[in-house]
């Protein structure tokens, strides 16, 4: 027997958006401000910033799906999304750097689609850049874990650089900044619930949080959205769904609802950036849980060509402990020097992609293992991080076997045929011209660079193809004049 109440919600929404993260939140905001009529969906807890979990583990559980551990089918390795209003700019730093040449000419040569090149993302950078308050951390702001980095890169003399981040007013010096990845309690933290989020909801846009959405159905001149929100059955209808759930929950939502059978390319094509964490022992405290836990990253390009970045880098007292294996008197002795460690993460270009699938109870099933090619380069990163350590008089150095993966992207490729891929040029899935998508999922191969900016410039630019389709820019403000007389019968429909 059905334990849920069904209810439909008789309202006709121009656009349905099921995420809230950089995709979903950049799409409500300029819709809104269009004059359409936006219904968010989100099923995670919209949080006020003084109400965001205060330690790491009630923020892997509250925060991020399934506790904060989507494994690979093959248990090496950790997929990390969040779940809650704001998406995974709740639970990232936050880092803000647009693609370069290479990943653009790259995603363009892969898809085929030409909007990926330099003339025409930056408009739609400078766009999205401008509702943001955008900084790169100083050396005043460095912590002890940031200074070792510096140190070692100088001395065998690699190239570094500054990390650009979304940030207003954060007393870096005098902050456990850690606690930003679980929500920035002091609203500096540049993510959507301090930036298009409440614009959006400013601008008349409405949000459901807390809402599972189960399955969606394309119909002529319309979509319906079937969920659970807040343990009652809802049924919700627009003249668009626009999916932002994320490379995981947009292609699993597509594939739960049945859409496997007129897209072949669904669920293929899925990238990541594996990261592997280097811990080494110093003599003196480093303390790199104070501070920005992140200020630089490396700037060669011999490392660029090879597939690998590096980051300075650290995690909470949960965190660390799961890098380290074994257990016991040698774990405890490890965690009791936690004030003495420095880390430097190596961040891996895959090469090769994976699949998505979903099992006969709806569940995700993510085959992703590490190519040989992908532990080449997560090798010769590692080798350059010992040799970093090694600098600076590292007195032991301990290399985490956890693959933790990051930047999910793909399962809904962007490209020019069915065949090949779901989306197209215009963000519409193949065949059926009322569902869109321009979140992460769409990316045709991993860039090399962290994608929340990018994805924000092309939501940008898929708030304008969709609008564009109805005589209606941006800076206008009258309302939307697409939805039809005909809304009674498509909902009964």
């Amino acid at each position: 027997m059905n334990q849920h109440k069904t209810t439909t919600n008789k309202r006709f929404h121009d656009f349905i958006i099921i995420g809230t993260g950089a995709s979903g939140s950049v799409l409500a905001h300029y819709l809104s401000s269009a004059g359409a009529d936006v219904c968010l969906l989100e099923a995670g807890k919209h949080y006020r910033p003084d109400q965001f979990p205060p330690d790491e583990l009630h923020a892997n559980t509250e925060l991020m799906w399934n506790g904060g551990i989507d494994p690979s089918t093959d248990a090496r390795t950790v997929f990390l999304r969040g779940k809650v209003a704001g998406g995974g700019t709740i639970i990232n730093n936050c880092l803000l750097d647009r693609f370069d040449d290479i990943a653009l000419d790259d995603f363009r040569n892969q898809s085929g689609i030409d909007f990926y090149n330099r003339t025409t993302m930056d408009k739609h950078y400078q766009e999205v850049e401008n509702h943001l308050n955008l900084e790169y951390i100083p050396e005043s702001d460095w912590n002890g874990n940031a200074h070792l980095y510096a140190q070692g890169f100088d001395k065998l003399g690699l190239k570094r650089a500054a990390l650009r981040r979304g940030q207003k007013g954060c007393c870096n010096n005098e902050n456990d900044c850690l606690v930003c990845l679980g929500g920035c309690p002091r609203e500096s933290k540049q993510s959507m619930a301090v930036s298009f989020l409440p614009s959006a909801l400013a601008k008349g846009a409405v949000l459901k949080d807390q809402f599972h959405v189960q399955q969606i159905i394309h119909g002529h001149g319309h979509v319906s959205v079937f969920g659970i929100h807040k343990g009652e059955q809802q049924a919700l209808h627009a003249r668009k769904c626009i999916l932002a759930a994320g490379s995981l929950g947009s292609t699993g939502l597509l594939l739960n609802s049945g859409f496997g059978d007129r897209l072949p390319a669904l669920g293929h094509g899925f990238h990541c950036h594996p990261q592997f964490m280097t811990i080494a022992l110093m003599n003196d405290n480093v303390d790199s849980h104070k501070g920005a836990f992140q200020a630089l990253k490396s700037d060669d390009m011999r490392f660029r060509k090879q597939g690998f970045k590096l980051e300075n880098v650290f995690a909470g007292p949960a965190g660390v402990a799961l890098l380290k294996s074994g257990f016991g008197a040698s774990h405890q002795q490890f965690m009791a020097e936690y004030r003495k460690m420095a880390c430097i993460e190596v961040a891996v270009r895959d090469e090769v992609p994976g699949t998505i699938k979903v099992n006969n109870s709806g569940r995700l099933v993510i085959d992703k293992p590490l190519s040989d090619i992908d532990r080449q380069r997560a090798e010769a990163g590692k080798r350059q991080v010992r040799d970093i350590f090694h600098a600076v008089n590292a007195r032991k150095i301990m290399e985490s076997p956890l693959c933790i993966a990051l930047h999910l992207m793909g399962g809904c490729n962007i490209g020019q045929q069915a065949a090949n891929s779901v989306v197209n040029e215009g963000f519409h899935v193949h065949g059926f011209d009322n569902l869109a998508i321009a979140d992460g999922s769409i990316y045709p191969m991993a860039p090399g660079i962290n994608p929340s900016l990018t994805i924000m410039a092309q939501s940008h630019r898929a708030s304008q193809s969709l609008l564009a389709e109805f005589g209606q820019s941006i800076s206008e403000s009258s309302p939307l004049s697409f939805v039809q007389n005909t809304e009674k019968e498509a909902v009964q429909s």
